[in-house]
């Protein structure tokens, strides 16, 4: 025991271990568990199920929420995070470009199923209809500025929430290698 008073300011160090843990971690059999086409095919998927839900929801209550492209964001970054395991800045640039084109799509799905319940008739027979006539008038009377805002509040999201989280020894030890990476020309 040392002789020196503890000081009441200061708070003790919980977390000492991980420098010592970051030299047992596999910085490389990180990096080559990265995926980006399963990060993009989860991704799709994603926003096809998503936006069949979203319409069927909105068809089913009467109402539009453009704030489930806020929620669309945030299971497009998980799905992300699990089938990517990205660890760089490709996976959530990825995420925020699929949630704005997953947040287009699925208002385009939503008011096409709305247009054919007006109509009578099936959703995948109005969006076959659709001309370079339609486009102009879809987005000046459909999309609104909340669903703009709306759409990238969910980019941010699954920026997010796209890369993957990492251990405290992880994270150490990928910042280690990036920085000894960058001097030696690895990268």
């Amino acid at each position: 025991m040392s002789d020196r008073p503890k000081s009441i300011v200061r708070l003790p160090r919980r977390h000492r271990g991980a420098a010592a843990d970051a030299a047992q971690v596999d910085v490389i059999k990180l990096i080559n568990e990265q995926s980006l086409r399963n990060a993009a095919l989860g991704g799709l998927i994603v926003i096809v199920l998503f936006s069949v839900l979203w319409a069927m929801f909105s068809t089913l209550l009467g109402r539009i929420f453009p704030w489930m492209t806020v929620l669309l964001g945030v299971v497009i970054g998980l799905v992300m995070r699990r089938a990517g395991r990205g660890l760089d800045w490709r996976f959530p640039a990825l995420a925020a470009c699929m949630a704005t084109v997953g947040a287009l799509a699925g208002n385009v799905y939503v008011a096409a199923a709305f247009t054919a319940d007006k109509l009578g008739a099936g959703t995948l027979e109005i969006l076959r209809a659709v001309t370079s006539m339609t486009w102009p008038v879809y987005f000046s009377e459909v999309i609104s500025a909340a669903d703009i805002v709306y759409g990238l509040m969910g980019a941010g999201a699954a920026a997010f929430y796209a890369n993957r989280r990492l251990t405290r020894s992880e994270y150490s030890a990928w910042r280690k290698w990036c920085e000894g990476s960058i001097g030696a020309g690895r990268d």
